[in-house]
């Protein structure tokens, strides 16, 4: 293990264990919702992300300029006011890393930092954007918050800049049926994804790539049963 790396433990200062447990969980590091497999704590019912678990005092990523170092924090700077992650657009609770060197002051989530800029779906490449030309084919909106005007999040969008996906919404999607079920029933999942958003009137070919953006994303965040479970999805919706 590099020098640059912590391993945290829960507030009490007992180690963490990995678990593979199929239901949802709030990270007590970041703060933002999990699923699956986490670093947990039986004694205190205290979890973390993977990404939560294990952090560097200092990172990087592809997606913001090049040089722009962020550093970790377990709570947001106290003299930046309200932050909110530049990826998704949530709000920073806990866990952050930040970039000082910025005047607006860069931020990330830890499971937002494993986000790939460049990804494939359905053989159609899609990058991480800021700013984007169309509607969210899930949320039928350009912008995520409008209560947050200066962090507008990320979108996946295809280099022909046909498709377009905001990150967080896939994320959502999941979460919202995670959050009602309790567990990944693939017919429950099916539903949800028929009958939300803006994705009813759409091709097989649009929902074959919509279900890829979801699968990558999810396996990135949330580990490879969620990627399985939504492989079984694939075949559920699209047959």
């Amino acid at each position: 293990m590099a020098s640059t790396e912590t391993v945290h433990m829960c507030p009490s200062g007992h180690v963490l264990e990995p678990k593979r447990f199929k239901k949802p969980y709030t990270c007590g590091g970041c703060k933002v919702q999990g699923y699956g497999p986490r670093y947990r704590c039986e004694r205190c019912d205290y979890n973390l992300h993977d990404s939560c678990f294990l952090t560097s005092a200092t990172t990087s990523h592809l997606f913001f300029p090049k040089d722009t170092v962020f550093v970790f924090l377990k709570n947001p700077p106290e003299d930046r006011g309200s932050r909110r992650c530049d990826i998704c657009a949530q709000e920073i609770c806990g866990f952050n890393y930040h970039c000082f060197g910025d005047v607006k002051g860069w931020d990330m989530h830890p499971c937002c930092l494993h986000l790939k800029p460049e990804l494939v779906a359905d053989g159609i490449k899609f990058q991480l954007q800021k700013k984007v030309k169309s509607k969210c084919m899930w949320c039928n909106k350009k912008t995520l918050d409008e209560s947050a005007p200066g962090v507008r999040g990320c979108s996946y969008v295809s280099k022909c800049e046909k498709y377009h996906f905001h990150e967080r919404c896939v994320m959502e999607n999941v979460l919202d049926v995670l959050k009602r079920q309790g567990a990944w029933e693939t017919e429950h999942v099916g539903l949800q994804l028929r009958t939300g958003r803006n994705i009813e009137s759409h091709s097989k070919h649009i929902w074959k790539i919509m279900l890829e953006i979801l699968k990558t994303v999810a396996s990135i965040l949330f580990g490879d049963p969620v990627a399985a479970a939504a492989s079984l999805l694939s075949g559920l919706v699209l047959n």
